[in-house]
């Protein structure tokens, strides 16, 4: 089934999806500013973040930061990724972790960098950022959470989410909780068009989760599997490719080595096409002086490009991976 069309034929919510952003484009992305053509992506880094509170959904609030001192800390980094081209970030911190749409906006509007921001809620780390209702709400419930935020705006502030953020725990049978998270994210996603990216792990997680999504009639090419270099066996980037699955390739801000030998396996195998590449780094932590220690949006740039142009890779292969690609993910049909 499409990633547009908006009916099921299961007993789940149904919610009409007639409003859309009002523009002028038939394939966009949301961002912290607004709707813009899905050709303004340029070179895009999948998944960032730029704040980031790990205190749990119980005891989180705005009040733990300061917005202006943010904006100091991140947005040299901003502009020195911009040196290298970049044109977006996905943000990928969702609720209940820090996520602020509007120090997002402002960043963007300081930067000159496309910024999006998600729905979505978080359930790994046995549930530490979910917030107490998600225990007793639907998926039916959560969806509607997150599709409201797609037609009128994040907590109030007007922006709208460019993608659905879950997270998973790591296991044999996902549990009811995390099966909940994903049914969520597919009645939003057949209700507003969203790609779903889930911090995962393993192909054996994530193939529960692709499972169900077909289940409920989500093609797997709208589905992200985020942190797939924690897969030891390549053979399994093989079969997610084959059923259309995006693989993610984010941590590369903390190592390089790791992402090598998985790219040029990638290359090898043909299926660049289905990859997805970042860094997975940043961010401004309250709860440590200053903001902590932030780890720079480069290491692609300056490390993990000129040891693979070495081993073959072609400019080529680095559109697809930097352009191409996210376009294909992250594109909203009108």
């Amino acid at each position: 089934m499409s990633k547009f069309l908006i009916f099921i034929f299961l007993p789940i919510l149904f919610i009409s999806c007639q409003n859309h952003p009002s523009n002028n484009f038939d394939n966009y992305i949301n961002t912290v500013a607004g709707p813009m053509p899905i050709d303004s992506m340029g070179l895009t880094l999948i998944h960032e973040h730029m704040l980031v509170d790990f205190i749990g959904a119980d005891s989180i609030s705005p009040d733990r930061w300061n917005r202006d001192s943010v904006i100091v800390k991140v947005l040299p980094y901003l502009m020195e990724v911009n040196k290298h081209g970049v044109r977006t970030i996905l943000d990928c911190t969702p609720s209940y972790l820090a996520k602020d749409p509007l120090l997002l906006k402002a960043l963007s509007e300081k930067s000159g960098i496309q910024i999006l921001t998600n729905t979505g809620f978080y359930g790994a780390v046995r549930g530490k950022y979910l917030p107490d209702f998600v225990q007793t709400e639907t998926a039916e419930q959560l969806a509607e959470r997150w599709i409201a935020e797609f037609e009128n705006g994040i907590e109030g502030t007007g922006i709208k989410p460019g993608f659905i953020k879950i997270s998973v725990n790591e296991a044999n049978t996902l549990s009811a909780i995390d099966q909940k998270l994903v049914r969520a994210a597919a009645i939003t996603h057949l209700n507003t068009g969203l790609t779903i990216a889930s911090h995962t792990g393993t192909w054996n997680t994530a193939i529960q989760e692709v499972r169900i999504l077909q289940e409920m009639g989500v093609e797997p090419s709208e589905f992200v599997w985020v942190h797939a270099q924690n897969e030891p066996d390549f053979a399994n980037y093989e079969k997610a490719a084959e059923l259309g699955v995006w693989i993610s390739l984010d941590g590369i801000g903390w190592a390089i080595d790791p992402y090598v030998e998985r790219l040029l396996f990638a290359k090898e195998n043909r299926i660049l096409g289905n990859i997805l590449i970042s860094h997975d780094a940043g961010w401004f932590d309250p709860a440590k002086p200053g903001g902590g220690d932030f780890q720079p949006f480069t290491n692609i740039f300056e490390k993990l490009i000129p040891i693979l142009n070495e081993r073959g890779f072609t400019e080529e292969d680095w559109g697809l991976l930097l352009k191409e690609n996210p376009k294909s993910a992250f594109s909203i049909h009108k």
